[in-house]
């Protein structure tokens, strides 16, 4: 019967990933310029990310909940300048041209920075609570087995979607030029700059 849980963690987690958003560019560019480890790594950061908001729900962490709910304008405000200041190194990032330094560069770096740019986006709590009550999860604390299974299941949906990406996007690298990288730096940096500033006047009530 738990077993049904990690299964639902599986699809929630691969569905809440799924949608391309300033997480997913910044995914793409880094595998193009930096390998499919560095992508990957990226996406487990997010990932982790997406596990912890799951299990905050899944284990009725009701206290902490509320207060990243009460914090999300300060969390928005910042997530907005991290964005900001990432999609500005995207754009300004001079294409890899050594393999050995396309493969290797920045892994603990990459998974950090998606993993703290997903946590400064508190109302995921609010998707994981309506998916889970959707279901009749809400009150899957009581099963701390059921509980587990079902973050460990939305940990690795989420997982596999940021695999299939960068997997998909590894692919085509091989033949992308440098000058395709350029341009694909800056257009990625301006629309991760823009998801910012939208944060940013979220944050400060302007949107």
């Amino acid at each position: 019967m738990e077993m049904t849980f990690f299964l639902r963690g599986l699809v929630f987690g691969f569905a809440i990933a799924a949608p391309v958003g300033p997480i997913g560019l910044l995914i793409i560019q880094r595998t193009l310029n930096f390998g499919q480890v560095v992508g990957v790594a990226s996406g487990l950061g997010a990932a982790s990310a997406d596990a912890v908001y799951g299990s905050i729900v899944a284990f009725g962490l009701t206290l902490l909940s509320g207060l990243l709910l009460d914090l999300q304008t300060w969390l928005a405000l910042m997530g907005g300048v991290f964005l900001c200041y990432l999609g500005v190194r995207t754009a300004m990032a001079a294409p890899a041209t050594m393999a050995a330094q396309r493969e290797t560069r920045g892994v603990a770096g990459a998974y950090a920075s998606t993993f703290l740019l997903t946590l400064t986006n508190p109302p995921t709590i609010l998707i994981f609570t309506a998916v889970f009550a959707s279901v009749g999860l809400v009150n899957v604390a009581e099963n701390r087995l059921a509980a587990l299974l079902l973050v460990a299941g939305v940990f690795l949906g989420s997982a596999a979607w940021w695999l299939l990406l960068s997997g998909g996007v590894s692919l085509v690298r091989g033949h992308v030029t440098p000058r395709v990288l350029r341009w694909i730096n800056w257009i990625a940096g301006g629309v991760i700059v823009a998801f910012g500033v939208i944060a940013i006047l979220r944050g400060i009530g302007w949107v």
